[in-house]
This record gives C-alpha cells, structure tokens and sequence, in this order.
C-alpha cells in the first residue's frame, strides 16, 4: 500500500484525536482471497460441514462432489469474467470460506444479475470477517466495471442480513425459493456500487461474521 503523505509534515496526525485521520487511516488486511483450487473442493466441505452454517441452506452439507462441480464453475466465472466466488484465507493462511460474486445462477429471483455471497466456517464466525470480505469483493467488482450487485438473504438470518445492512445494501424484493428442501422465502438486498461501501448507522456490532 502506497500512503500519500506531505513532503515535510509539522506532526504527525493522531488517528485517535484527528477526526479526519480516523477517517483515512486504513487497517491492514487481515484476510486474502484466492480463485479456487481444485483441493478447495475439500476444504470447503469440511469448513461448511456445520449445522449452524448450514441452518438456512437446506439443514445439511452438500456432497462432496458437488462443491468440485462449484469450485471448477467459480473457476470457469474468474476466466470469463474476473470474478467469483473466491476463497477465503485468514491470517494464518487457513480456508475460512468463501466470498465473492456471480451471476445469478437460479430460474427463480433476480435474474440477469450479479450475486454476491459469503459463507464462513463456524469456527471463524464472530470476528468481522465476512464483512471485510464482502467490502473486499466489492472493491473488485467496481474495477471489473460492474454496476450493481444484489444478495439473497433468508429472512430469519440475522447475521447475514447485518453483513448485507454494513455492505449499505438495501433491502427489496422476496422471492419463493425454489428446488430446495422446505421452500421458504430469499430476500433480495441490492447495491448500487457507484456508492461507497460503508456501513450504516444502525449495524449491530454484536453480529459480526
């Protein structure tokens, strides 16, 4: 990262007494996202095998093979379009999940659009990552020259919607799940990414993912 900084400054600006310095100062990354591999398949079965984390997804985890079925597609998306559902690593190097983007890849809800996602291991749940991965995301997709992204959230997922809130995405339209076990309803968030990604007023900081 390359810091912008007057040639000679008089003193040095206190993040934690300059407003404005507070405003720029800029954490480093903690986490890294990676296209993924094919030996991600493996790793994000076993981070997702939860049933916490697969609580609004159909109460099970998915098969093996499907997730190399979903890691070969995000890889085919990357090639194609510069983007995907990426891995994610955390500080030590370790698969946490994923984030990322794609489109829409359903008959039912937005079609024609670009979804964003995350999904994190149980065990990496509480610390704020899901949401610096999403702004990662975000960041990405504004310089691959994407406009607007949406989210499908379940309704009854809090935590999820919160990431979403912190994103500033805003809430729309619902749409009936189909194909999935119980039915139930997604909710649409969507995000015009000509705005910045910051978090509203009213994030919970307590649900952090």
């Amino acid at each position: 990262m390359t810091e912008l900084l007057p040639a000679a400054p008089p003193a040095t600006p206190d993040p934690a007494t300059d407003p404005a310095a507070a405003a720029t100062a800029a954490a480093p990354a903690r986490l890294t996202l990676r296209v993924p591999t094919e030996e991600d398949a493996y790793a994000w079965h076993q981070v997702f095998d939860h049933p916490e984390v697969m609580e609004f997804l159909g109460g099970r985890s998915a098969e093996l093979s499907l997730y190399y079925e979903f890691t070969a597609r995000q890889r085919r998306h990357d090639a194609e379009r510069g983007f995907c559902l990426w891995t994610v690593l955390d500080e030590a190097g370790e698969v946490v999940g994923f984030t990322g983007a794609q489109p829409w890849p359903h008959a039912w809800g937005p079609a024609g659009e670009i979804e964003i996602g995350w999904r994190l291991g149980r065990a990496a749940w509480g610390r704020g990552y899901a949401t610096e991965a999403a702004r990662m995301t975000l960041e990405k997709l504004r310089a691959t020259g994407v406009e607007r992204v949406v989210a499908m959230v379940d309704p009854r997922n809090e935590r999820s919607a919160a990431v979403a809130r912190r994103l500033g995405m805003e809430a729309a339209e619902t749409y009936p799940v189909e194909g999935r076990e119980g039915g139930g309803e997604g909710r649409c968030y969507r995000l015009e990414l000509g705005a910045p990604a910051g978090p509203p007023a009213t994030s919970p900081a307590t649900l952090n993912v």
